[in-house]
């Protein structure tokens, strides 16, 4: 069996058995068949059988249940999908943007709610997020966020904070204000997936792990093949996130980025005195190349960021979810951002794929006629997403109309990455180009403006 627990410090102190349940033996039928014990896959079964009691909903997992993102994330549960509040408003107008803004919102008190609900220790405390100037460069553009929400009738719902308020409520060197808003929250990730688990088996749901899919079939009932006969269902749901690309038909749908993360030791009472921090906020700046704090209910700091390199052929393995290199540069900016902790202990470090969209647009969607359903695309923002997304698949398999069926995401089809070697190129190159921007901001305070190569080949 492989050692779990150790592939991220939730699964290892998620407080569950991560011992495999018994996996398929033999071809079954279903109601409803999922691909994928993550978030996605297991809201999904637990919507559809809180509102269809009876359902036989079967779901296949490779590994054991929160063995990809939902057991690695940064423990994030975000009012926002990496899809920006300006992107929605170009595409889609002021009020769907607004639509979809608020929905986002109530999902972060939804999971709240669940976790009450279902007895799910999942440490959870709605937090509110700080997204942090720390350079002079990032100053208008967080000035620019907040007033973003404001035009769309949010403005009591976000604030601007100078420097002396922030450091009132975390102390970050170089911090020269923040953009606050209330609508996150923080979690473990371990014991939301492994508990959300527990609930979908109360509820009657079967899970089968230790159980690899390696195809699925259309038709009525659709199929998912895997190694120990197939599983009919007339409903198929694909919830594997960054892993469906390792099914060939969908190789070039979702592109897999690694996102790394370090861990400090708890820290001392003292040296959160020095710090602050004392409410849990999420913590982040307006870095192109994305980082990401979180204080864990035991009194650490987590350090997250997208440094780690792409992998040709949009590879995944067990290999990749370290690179000393990116390790390194995120144990040093934890004591950048805080330089009382250049002597902190560093416990743990792991790492994980997230599933890019070329358009970078997540997917909620149902074919009745293939009898195929998919979510996926979160691109680093699944933790509330995903909820939102088994929400609305529940809706949509169910044929229940509902606002959810109608935001803009259903049955959005995102454009295919392109082939090798012409993605590995590009991606690669993007990757190192936003890396050079963010150096170029701090050391220069010059803006990037959007009009690189990086930023228009990037174009989301």
């Amino acid at each position: 069996m492989r050692p779990y627990a150790s592939y991220s410090f939730w699964l290892e102190t998620c407080g569950d058995d991560l011992t495999p349940r018994p996996a398929l033996e033999g071809p079954i039928e279903a109601d409803v068949a999922i691909l994928g014990a993550g978030y996605t896959g297991l809201w999904t079964a637990y919507y559809l059988l809180k509102r269809r009691p009876g359902l036989k909903v079967v779901i296949l997992e490779k590994e054991v249940a929160g063995f990809g993102a939902s057991g690695r994330n940064g423990g994030w549960c975000s009012g926002k999908l990496h899809l920006g509040i300006d992107q929605m408003i170009d595409r889609y107008g002021v009020d769907t943007a607004r639509r979809v803004q608020e929905t986002l919102f109530d999902t972060v008190d939804e999971i709240g709610r669940v976790c009450a609900a279902e007895g799910i220790d999942a440490h959870y405390v709605k937090s509110g997020a700080l997204f942090l100037s720390r350079f002079p460069y990032q100053v208008p553009e967080m000035r620019e966020y907040a007033a973003l929400f404001g035009r769309i009738g949010f403005a009591g719902r976000v604030k601007v904070l100078g420097a002396d308020e922030l450091e009132r409520r975390v102390r970050v060197r170089g911090a020269l204000g923040a953009y606050w808003s209330p609508d996150y929250a923080s979690l473990h990730p371990g014991r939301l997936v492994r508990g959300l688990a527990r609930a979908v088996e109360r509820l009657g749901g079967r899970l089968c792990e230790r159980t690899p899919v390696t195809d699925f079939v259309p038709g009525r009932p659709a199929h998912l093949r895997t190694p120990s006969g197939d599983v009919r269902a007339g409903a198929v749901v694909l919830a594997g996130e960054a892993y469906l690309c390792r099914l060939p038909r969908l190789r070039r749908t979702l592109l897999p980025i690694y996102s790394l993360i370090v861990l400090t030791e708890p820290l001392s009472e003292s040296q959160w005195e020095e710090i602050g921090w004392r409410q849990r906020e999420c913590l982040c700046s307006f870095r192109l190349t994305v980082d990401y704090l979180t204080r864990t209910a035991d009194g650490r700091i987590l350090f997250g960021g997208r440094g780690a390199p792409y992998h040709y052929a949009s590879g995944i393995a067990d290999s990749h979810d370290h690179d000393v290199p990116t390790h390194a540069l995120l144990r040093a900016m934890t004591r950048d951002w805080f330089p009382g902790l250049e002597n902190v202990h560093f416990t743990h470090a792991w790492g994980g794929p997230i599933a890019v969209p070329r358009d970078w647009t997540p997917s909620i969607a149902w074919d009745p006629q293939a009898g195929i359903a998919t979510a996926r695309g979160y691109t680093g923002a699944g933790v509330a997403g995903s909820n939102l997304a088994g929400r609305t698949l529940a809706d949509l398999i169910t044929g229940d109309d509902s606002p959810l069926t109608r935001l803009p995401f259903v049955n959005h089809r995102s454009p295919s990455w392109e082939p090798e070697p012409l993605r590995w190129l590009a991606v690669r190159y993007i990757q190192k180009a936003y890396a050079r921007l963010d150096e170029r901001g701090e050391r220069t305070g010059r803006p990037p403006d959007g009009t690189t190569l990086a930023e228009r080949l990037a174009g989301h």
